[in-house]
């Protein structure tokens, strides 16, 4: 790519400790300076190129996409942790698994566990502190595991390994988030035994997963959760999906499915209490909304402004603001010469807010995602990726959410004394400090 600008060492190395605490505005002042694409100078020969530019994107993760495969910093830095899942592995064996945890999170099955999901949000939401400003995202991370492990388990009588295994993700993540910001001191986690230590931590976490179905496996009940739907999944032989690799896939579905959704949702109650018309207004939709029928599922899909609030938070604050790739073959695009081995990161926070393409796009407002409207913006709008590995659980996701925000709104109003929420772009888009303020309905 080399007919792109390029950012000089210096640049980079006067920016280092700014870029270490939040890369965003780094990127953004040289987005405006530079163009929709620019490259940046890693180690002492190789670099990578940042882009905002919506058709380069299409044509990596849509058009073009089995030229492209998703870097090391997931299929080995992220794996050694939570094991070769969709989430973190390449080609065929990416495909084959795909296919099968696919069905698991189609609309059909997704139905029958949407009463499991709200059990599990309402007994997080029930007594939240009243009127003292508390930080939600800690509530949000607890009410996020508990929905994925009560999907996976149906179980009421896990707690004990849930919250060990919730440890352990969480743990590790902290880790791996100090190897990617650190690079240079990954010598001493090695040698200082840290590694070696999470290391363990990971296979604990596996021990306790493996021993929970083996359970399952040798009990005659069917739950009809997710864990019984991967266990009835097959390869195209007939076989059923090896252990280890089941393992790795539900490690995977605890890890990505708790943290981005914990994270969509603490930036969506800010924006809901910064912004009380919009709150009253999703109020207004729900507040004679209960969603303690037997068909939870269809009601969900009704509460449409619910949804566009959740859509425009998740435009404002994308979970996976940065989607990377490599090309694995040489290509070109209108002209930009890529070549093989070229590293590419795929800005979904710059685009989501890139105001040629968005009217005031830092602006809260849901308004824009109308039905009516939608097609205007999709050529632009990443929450959960795009092309054959956009998010397999995007449905179960925003489902969650729905139920949440509903039932948060029917119990509380929510308000806040921030102007602005402090973000820290982990391997997700984080929030920090979301102070806010719960009061009880009458």
């Amino acid at each position: 790519m080399q007919n792109t600008p390029i950012i000089s060492w210096f640049e980079v190395l006067r920016n280092s400790k700014k870029i270490l605490e939040n890369p965003l505005p780094f990127h953004r002042k040289n987005f405006e300076k530079l163009g929709n694409t620019f490259r940046v100078p890693v180690g002492f020969s190789g670099e990578l190129a940042f882009t905002r530019n919506p058709k380069l994107i299409k044509h990596i993760l849509q058009k073009q996409h089995r030229k492209y495969h998703k870097s090391s910093l997931q299929t080995k830095d992220l794996a050694k942790y939570i094991g070769h899942g969709i989430l973190t592995s390449n080609g065929e064996h990416w495909r084959t698994h795909r296919r099968m945890v696919q069905p698991a999170f189609h609309k059909k099955k997704l139905r029958n566990l949407m009463g499991t999901i709200r059990e599990a949000i309402l007994l997080e939401i029930k007594d939240l502190p009243i009127a003292e400003p508390i930080d939600v995202y800690p509530i949000m991370s607890n009410l996020a595991f508990q929905v994925v492990a009560k999907s996976l388990f149906s179980s009421d009588d896990i707690q004990e390994e849930m919250s060990q295994l919730q440890y352990i993700t969480e743990t590790n993540q902290r880790m791996l988030i100090k190897e990617m910001r650190q690079p240079y001191l990954n010598w001493w986690f090695h040698l200082s035994g840290k590694i070696k230590k999470h290391l363990n931590l990971a296979k604990d976490g596996q021990a306790i997963l493996h021993e929970l179905i083996e359970e399952r496996r040798n009990s005659a009940v069917e739950k009809d959760d997710l864990l019984d739907m991967l266990l009835q999944a097959r390869y195209e032989d007939g076989t059923a999906m090896a252990k280890a690799q089941l393992i790795d896939e539900v490690l995977i579905l605890f890890t990505a499915g708790h943290e981005t959704t914990a994270n969509a949702l603490s930036f969506l109650i800010f924006s809901l209490a910064k912004h009380p018309e919009i709150q009253e207004k999703a109020y207004q939709e729900i507040k004679n909304i209960s969603l303690e029928s037997d068909d939870v599922l269809t009601q969900v899909l009704e509460l449409k402004y619910i949804q566009q609030c959740i859509e425009e938070a998740m435009r404002l604050y994308p979970p996976a603001y940065i989607i990377d790739r490599v090309a694995i073959a040489d290509d070109e695009f209108e002209g930009l010469s890529i070549p093989k081995d070229s590293l590419i990161l795929m800005s979904i926070y710059e685009i989501h807010r890139n105001e040629d393409f968005w009217e005031a796009p830092n602006e809260f407002n849901p308004d824009r995602f109308e039905a009516s409207k939608k097609k205007e913006y999709q050529e632009y709008y990443y929450p959960f990726g795009a092309g054959p590995r956009m998010c397999v659980g995007n449905n179960f996701a925003m489902y969650e959410m729905i139920i949440a925000v509903t039932e948060l709104l029917q119990k509380y109003k929510m308000t806040t004394a921030l102007t602005a929420v402090t973000i820290n772009p982990l391997i997700s888009l984080k929030p920090e400090n979301v102070l806010i303020s719960f009061t009880a309905r009458n």
